[in-house]
């Protein structure tokens, strides 16, 4: 039997390793494509944000134009705060940090409750629960908003954080998303910690939270940048800067004779910026969370 060696076993192998380097480029030019493409219109808007005349910016929105700015300033964001000398846009920013931090915190422990009780608890009908909450996630917000809106009127929570705060602190979505989670937590670590003399409550709390950090760092990121984004209806219960929060009072921006756009654009990088950190914060859970899910699936 004659043995190739040397250069000619090096050829030899040279045409299976060529198709799996191209197939590799092919993956990295298409994922490199699919970025430009998620992150070209946040680049837009921070170019945008970057131009002092704004009616340049429309000018140069038909073009690369947009993407590139020859003489950068930061004027647009010094007068973000003070906008014809009337617009709080430090509040409407702090309002929105408050009413984000209670949504979320409140949230997650309120969901996550839910979801356990469901899973754990003695409770009769879960199977009846179960499918109206299923059936309440399809019907869309808008539906409810005027129902909402007399019923906030009523008990006297208008222009207020807790009309922005306690109406969407618990959805049907994110209470099913962790029940998912903890009927997955094998039985004997709940009988474990029974034995051990612990309650309902302190299981949930000194076992389950614990585990369950994945799923709750994406219910936070999900409940979070829906609360950030909410626009409708902190426009319907908010009459006055005391609780309007960011989303809102950007809208001011274009509620003039001449429409500021450059210092809408840095209005606009300013509100992307708390809710960048936020999802970079959690973003360590949330992507274990999907990772666990596909291995388990």
């Amino acid at each position: 039997m004659t043995t190739i060696s040397g250069p000619a076993q090096m050829a030899a192998q040279t045409p299976s390793r060529v198709p799996r380097d191209w197939s590799a480029v092919i993956k990295f030019v298409a994922v490199l494509i699919l970025a430009l493409v998620i992150v070209s219109p946040l680049f837009l808007l921070v170019v945008a944000s970057l131009k002092a005349d704004r009616f340049q910016i429309l000018a140069d929105m038909g073009s690369f134009r947009a993407f590139w700015v020859s003489d950068p300033t930061l004027q647009n964001f010094r007068e973000v705060w003070t906008f014809s000398g009337a617009l709080p846009f430090g509040r409407y920013l702090l309002n929105s940090l408050v009413i984000l931090f209670v949504t979320v915190l409140g949230g997650v422990f309120l969901n996550s409750m839910a979801a356990f009780v469901l899973a754990w608890g003695r409770l009769p009908g879960r199977a009846i629960i179960l499918t109206a909450l299923i059936g309440l996630y399809i019907v869309p917000q808008e539906s409810i908003v005027l129902p909402l809106l007399t019923l906030v009127n009523r008990v006297g929570l208008s222009d207020s954080f807790a009309a922005q705060i306690l109406p969407f602190m618990a959805s049907p979505l994110y209470i099913f998303l962790i029940y998912q989670f903890f009927i997955q937590v094998p039985r004997d670590i709940y009988d474990a910690a029974t034995v051990d003399g612990a309650g309902p409550f302190r299981i949930y709390w000194s076992v389950f939270l614990p585990i369950s950090l994945p799923v709750l760092a994406t219910v936070a990121i999900l409940l979070g940048i829906e609360t950030w984004n909410q626009y409708l209806w902190p426009l319907m219960v908010t009459q006055t800067d005391r609780a309007r929060p960011i989303s809102v009072g950007i809208a001011s921006f274009f509620g003039h004779d001449s429409v500021y756009w450059n210092s809408a654009m840095a209005a606009s990088v300013m509100m992307m910026i708390p809710v960048l950190i936020f999802y970079l914060a959690f973003q360590k859970w949330f992507v274990s969370s999907f990772i666990s899910s596909a291995v388990k699936g």
